[in-house]
């Protein structure tokens, strides 16, 4: 049934394209072939009908872009005007007194209202008149506003893109909405370029039929006494009526085409139709009705006035008014109720004007209760502390007290972290189990159910008691649920030290230098702000480096904080102010530190693609290259690791934060040192260069 109506709905829009293709073709055709009188009056009543049908659409339509046809459509319809005007004026100077055409010479007489020299006149004055109120009003008025619509829509575009894309980043709207709505913004501004260009059409007809009116009466003149060797008066009582009645039959639907281009284009605010908004914006007050009936009434009273067209107008207007007050009244007596209604259900809780976030919490499902209930020991809440502590000394980050909740929107057995309220590590634990990690190269298996550590992502299996000894002889990393969260949480803290640090943290940094560094931080707080001594913090936070050595940072930051303050060249100062400590975090007990160094060439390329967007100094590799340039750093780095060592990138000052930049989505562990930054005590052993083949 569905393919039937598939192929129904197939085959209607093919006719559909036929039919339009030959009305296009049958419409040029008509400026050529000339046409008997009962066709010409059939097609001028379809371009009346034709006509009154668009501007009615467009009454009822409550979005341009639900009439988005309209600009080609604007362009045909005008065009087949133009070609029956051809049509018209070829049967009339062919034929003269012997044209039948009955909608032109009803136009020429009924319409005009007298005959004779009189309606002559007459006729050629409402021309002029139609002429002019399309010409100097409504098609330059609706010119004048399809410009300016085109081009705000075009300069808003990239605003309302950029909201659409914060919207979908912050899940308020899915994909495909987000895709609907850039579309919809885009037709829109499409639309209005078009009605930009089809309102010159309706300008441009509108000369033409002066031209064409001007020619017909000229023309007939000179046809119809030279040619039929017709009287004067026979000449003139023929050709200029009938001209008359033509021009008329063919700008009455020009009017109606050229009034509905104003409006299309003057309803760019209305997401209703003209009608609803009509209706809705005149009955919200009743004021301006008993002003406009008292007006009436005075008129009316005035001598002179017609009273007996006033005052049934006043009385109307009041008794409008009257209407109007009495369902406003009711409306606003409703709304006071409803309004009283909520009063009464909502609950008088006092609401803070800021919603505080928690810096780290971690909530757990009802099943893990036990590893945080002291009755059971909370042998988790000893395992926290000790890692705030151990945080606190190996990164120099008091990390802020961590709130611990039972969610009950998790399962049984989850557990998530979050830092200010954001989701940033998820985990599973299976209670009166032990998870077995395989730290590689482990071929033999153990029972139990395959997983992956929620820390690392290395495969692991739940085992159970009686397999924990085995799993350990064989070479497993075994840990109890506890340690699983703890680790965890310490790797959680590590990757995302940067976050935690806020500047209220900062700032308290600070205070507690004061009593014994009053100088170095009176210094600092002169040169740089606490935001921008944030900043080089969490850069230096990002790539693991410890600022427990605070004083030191406080003091390179005030020695070239006068000189710039660009974050990135902070940072960089800082971490050769720190030098000593970041050699030994990597070198072996033999102060040996194991690098691997970058081509000349390939650090050239990434040091001339540095670029500064939003602030910060970042690595704009064309695609190509980057690509190349992260497979060769894959490949030396997975070497680099089968010889058990850790990767180590050593290269130049300038380019050391573009290579992290560049790789810090691929590999965001990966250490970059810079030469400043190594030592004279430590050894360098180079494991390679990377290099990229051309």
């Amino acid at each position: 049934m569905a393919d039937a109506r598939r192929i129904t709905s197939t085959q209607g829009a093919k006719r559909s394209d036929i039919f339009v293709a030959i009305g296009v073709i049958a419409v040029i055709g008509m400026m050529i072939i000339p046409l008997p009188e009962i066709i010409l009056d059939t097609l001028m009543a379809v371009n009346i009908v034709l006509s009154l049908l668009i501007i009615l659409i467009i009454l009822y339509t409550r979005h341009a872009l639900e009439f988005s046809v309209f600009p080609t459509l604007l362009l045909i319809a005008t065009v087949f005007g133009l070609a029956l005007n051809v049509s018209s004026t070829r049967l009339i100077l062919s034929k003269g007194s012997l044209f039948q055409g009955k909608i032109i010479r009803a136009f020429g007489t009924f319409v005009v209202g007298a005959a004779g020299l009189e309606g002559y006149v007459i006729g050629l004055i409402i021309f002029a008149i139609i002429i002019a109120v399309q010409f100097i009003v409504i098609t330059k008025g609706a010119t004048r506003v399809a410009e300016v619509a085109a081009r705000f829509t075009l300069d808003a575009l990239p605003g309302k893109q950029m909201a659409i894309e914060a919207e979908y980043n912050s899940g308020l709207i899915t994909e495909e909405e987000a895709t609907k709505r850039k579309n919809d913004l885009q037709k829109e501004a499409d639309f209005y370029g078009a009605m930009d260009g089809a309102s010159k059409f309706v300008s441009g007809n509108v000369k033409v039929a002066i031209l064409i009116t001007v020619i017909n009466i000229i023309g007939g003149m000179i046809i119809g006494m030279t040619i039929h060797h017709e009287p004067f008066n026979v000449a003139l009582d023929t050709y200029v009526s009938l001209t008359i009645g033509d021009g008329l039959v063919t700008q009455l639907p020009a009017l109606l085409i050229s009034t509905s281009t104003g409006i299309i284009v003057t309803r760019a605010i209305s997401d209703t139709s003209f009608g609803l908004d009509i209706t809705r914006q005149f009955s919200r007050q009743s004021r301006p009705y008993w002003i406009a009936a008292g007006f009436l009434a005075v008129l009316g009273i005035l001598p002179g006035f017609p009273w007996y067209v006033l005052f049934p107008l006043a009385g109307m207007l009041a008794g409008l008014g009257i209407s109007l007050n009495r369902r406003l009244m009711v409306e606003r007596e409703s709304e006071k109720l409803k309004e009283a209604e909520a009063r009464e259900k909502a609950a008088p809780v006092e609401i803070s004007p800021i919603v505080p976030l928690d810096p780290l919490t971690l909530e757990i499902g009802y099943g893990l209760i036990p590893l945080v209930d002291k009755e059971h020991g909370a042998e988790l809440l000893d395992r926290i502390t000790r890692i705030r502590r151990e945080a606190a000394l190996d990164l120099g980050l008091v990390v802020p007290r961590i709130r611990i909740i039972d969610n009950m929107r998790l399962e049984p057995s989850e557990y998530c972290f979050k830092i200010k309220g954001i989701e940033v590590g998820r985990g599973t634990i299976k209670m009166g189990h032990y998870l077995a990690i395989n730290p590689g190269g482990i071929k033999e298996e153990i029972p139990g159910e395959k997983t992956k550590d929620p820390a690392f992502g290395l495969p692991a299996i739940w085992i159970t008691e009686e397999n924990r000894e085995k799993a350990e002889q064989i070479g497993y990393t075994v840990v109890d649920p506890p340690s699983i969260i703890a680790t965890h949480l310490t790797e959680i803290i590590k990757s995302h030290a940067a976050e935690i640090l806020g500047r209220q943290e900062v700032q308290s940094i600070l205070d507690a230098l004061k009593s014994d560094y009053p100088t170095v931080v009176e210094e600092i707080t002169k040169t740089l702000t606490t935001g921008e001594i944030q900043k080089v913090l969490q850069g230096l936070l990002k790539e693991q480096v410890s600022i427990r050595n605070i004083v030191i940072i406080l003091e390179t930051l005030g020695d070239y904080g006068s000189v710039s303050k660009d974050t990135g060249f902070l940072i960089e100062k800082a971490r050769q102010a720190l030098a000593r400590q970041i050699c030994l975090q990597h070198a072996d007990e033999n102060k040996i530190l194991r690098v691997l160094t970058l081509s000349p060439d390939l650090e050239q390329k990434i040091i001339e693609s540095r670029v500064e967007m939003e602030g910060k100094i970042t690595a704009a590799l064309e695609p190509k290259f980057q690509r190349q340039w992260i497979n060769a750093l894959t490949n030396s780095v997975k070497s680099v690791q089968e010889q058990g060592f850790s990767p180590i990138i050593l290269c130049s000052e300038a380019a050391r934060s573009l290579v992290k930049s560049s790789s810090s989505r691929e590999i965001p562990h990966l250490v970059v040192i810079s030469v400043p930054e190594v030592v004279p005590d430590i050894t360098v052993e180079a494991l390679g260069e990377i290099r990229i083949e051309e």
